[in-house]
C-alpha cells in the first residue's frame, strides 16, 4: 500500500510515526494530513531510508537543495561532495537535475549516497536523450518520455517535478499577452518547443492518468512543475501564471482522487507585496496541498547574492503558508554552483525556514529562540552553542569566561540584570 492508501485506510505507517516524532505532533495528525492531501511524505516504496520528512500543513518549513551534472561539468565526485555538504548543512531533500555525462549512473549514485528524500525532473533526461538520438527535443517521442519516468520511479526517486500544467491553451494565451521573460522554466521551454513544433498537446497533460498510474505504483510524490512561472518580478501574478495555477489545481484534484501524493511548485520571482496573494491563491485553487516554492526571489537586481534575495522572500512565503523552500545559491544567474555555494545556499534557506517557523510557532522554533535569548542574557556561551543552528561560527569566535567581546567589561545585559535583580 502507498502512504496515502494506508492513511485513508486508517493505518499509521512507520514513516508517519518517524515524521510525527520529528515534528512534535501526533502520528494521527500526520496520518490525517496524508489522507486528505495536505501533508506528503516523499518516500518511494522501492527505497529504504530512515531519514523521513513530512511536508505540509502545520509542519515545519522544509528545505530542498539542487545538484546535478551538465555538459560543461559532469564530475560525479563533485556532485557527491555537494550532496554530503548539503546534508551536513541541514537540507531535507535533494533534486538531481543532471543533464550531462552518464545521467543514469549519476542518479543511482545520488540514490545510493543520499540519506534524505531525492527528487528529479524526468523531462530533462528525456530531452537530452532526444537531442542525442533524434537530433532535437522536438523529436522526442511521448512513449520515450514515459519510459524515462517509469525508469526513474523504479530506481527509487521519492518525488518528481512533472510539467503537466502546460497546455496549448496556456501557450496561446502567452502568445496573445506576452511577458518580459516569457518562459524561464527549462522543462517548460522543452515542452513548449515540442508542442509548437509538433502542433500537439502536452503528453504530460493529455496522458495525465498514465502518469498517475506510475506515481501510484511506486509511491512517488508528484510535484506539479511550474512550467510558466514568472522569471522576473514584473511578470508576477500575470494572466499566464494564474492560468497555469488553475490548471495545476485541476490536476492536483485528479491526483488526490487517484490516491497519489501531490504538491505544487510555485514561482521563483515574486515581490514582497505579492507573496501573501500568491500563497492565498495557490492554497485556494490547489486544494491546500503542500506548496513547493523556488525562492521566492524578492528582487531581480542582486546577481551573486540571490541566496539572500531568496531567503528574504522565502521567510515571508513561509510565514504565509509555503511548506517547502528550494534553495538558491550565490551562483544563481551566474553559473553552476560549487561546493561552497551549495553550503551557503542551504544555510540561507534554513535560516529563512526557521524565521517562518518562529513566526508560526512550529516544531519548537519559538521556544528554542526564547532559550537562546535567555542564554545570551545569562552570558551562557555553552548553552548558546548548544542552541545555535550553526554553532561552528559561535565556537570559533572564542569567549573569555563568558565576557562579551563587543561590550567588554560593561555588558549591557549584565548591567541591566544587576538593577533588575536577575544577575
Amino acid at each position: 500500500m502507498t502512504q496515502m492508501e494506508s492513511a485513508r485506510a486508517g493505518k499509521i505507517t512507520e514513516e508517519m510515526e518517524i515524521a510525527a516524532r520529528k515534528e512534535g505532533v501526533s502520528a494521527e495528525y500526520i496520518r490525517a494530513g496524508v489522507a486528505e492531501g495536505t501533508i506528503v511524505i516523499p518516500k518511494n516504496k522501492n527505497r529504504r531510508r530512515s531519514n523521513i520528512c513530512a511536508i505540509g500543513k502545520g509542519l515545519s518549513v522544509k528545505v530542498n537543495a539542487l545538484i546535478g551534472t551538465s555538459n560543461d561539468r559532469a564530475q560525479r565526485d563533485m556532485e557527491a561532495s555537494k550532496l554530503r555538504i548539503a546534508e551536513e548543512a541541514g537540507c531535507d531533500s535533494f533534486m538531481d537535475l543532471s543533464t550531462g555525462g552518464d545521467i543514469d549512473e549519476m542518479r543511482r549514485q545520488t540514490l545510493r549516497l543520499a540519506n534524505v528524500a531525492v527528487g528529479c525532473v524526468p523531462l530533462y533526461q528525456a530531452g537530452v536523450n532526444a537531442i542525442k538520438k533524434d537530433g532535437g527535443v522536438v523529436n522526442m517521442k511521448p512513449d520515450d518520455l514515459f519510459d524515462i519516468i517509469e525508469q526513474q520511479a523504479a530506481d527509487g526517486m521519492d518525488f518528481m517535478a512533472i510539467h503537466s500544467a502546460l497546455s496549448m491553451d496556456i501557450i496561446e494565451t502567452l502568445r496573445r499577452t506576452g511577458r518580459v521573460t516569457e518562459i524561464v522554466s527549462r522543462g517548460g521551454s522543452f515542452m513548449t518547443a515540442w508542442m509548437l513544433h509538433n502542433q500537439r498537446e502536452n503528453p504530460l497533460y493529455e496522458q495525465f492518468d498514465r502518469l498517475l498510474d506510475i506515481m501510484r505504483r511506486h509511491d512517488v510524490t508528484l510535484s506539479i512543475g511550474d512550467a510558466v512561472r514568472p522569471g522576473c518580478t514584473a511578470d508576477s501574478l500575470d494572466a499566464i501564471q494564474l492560468k497555469g495555477l488553475i490548471l495545476a489545481g485541476e490536476l492536483a484534484k485528479r491526483a488526490l482522487d487517484a490516491g497519489v501524493q501531490v504538491m505544487i511548485e510555485g514561482p521563483g520571482h515574486v515581490p514582497l507585496n505579492h507573496i501573501e496573494s500568491t500563497l492565498l491563491l495557490q492554497k485556494r485553487l490547489c486544494h491546500d496541498v503542500p506548496y513547493f516554492i523556488l525562492g521566492f526571489l524578492s528582487t531581480d537586481i542582486a546577481p551573486g547574492y540571490d541566496n539572500i534575495t531568496a531567503a528574504i522572500g522565502g521567510a515571508w512565503a513561509g510565514l504565509h503558508g509555503a511548506d517547502f523552500i528550494c534553495y538558491l545559491t550565490p551562483a544563481e544567474h551566474l553559473g553552476l554552483p560549487n561546493e561552497e555555494d551549495v553550503r551557503t545556499g542551504v544555510i540561507s534557506a534554513k535560516i529563512a525556514a526557521n524565521a517562518a517557523d518562529v513566526s508560526r510557532k512550529r516544531n519548537g522554533a519559538w521556544e528554542r529562540a526564547l532559550e537562546m535569548s535567555k542564554a545570551r542574557a545569562a552570558l551562557d556561551v555553552n548553552r548558546q552553542i548548544e542552541l545555535a543552528m550553526y554553532p561552528d561560527r559561535l565556537s570559533a569566535a572564542g569567549h573569555d569566561g563568558g565576557k562579551c567581546e563587543v561590550c567588554g567589561e560593561k555588558c549591557a545585559c549584565q548591567i541591566a540584570a544587576e538593577y533588575f535583580g536577575a544577575a
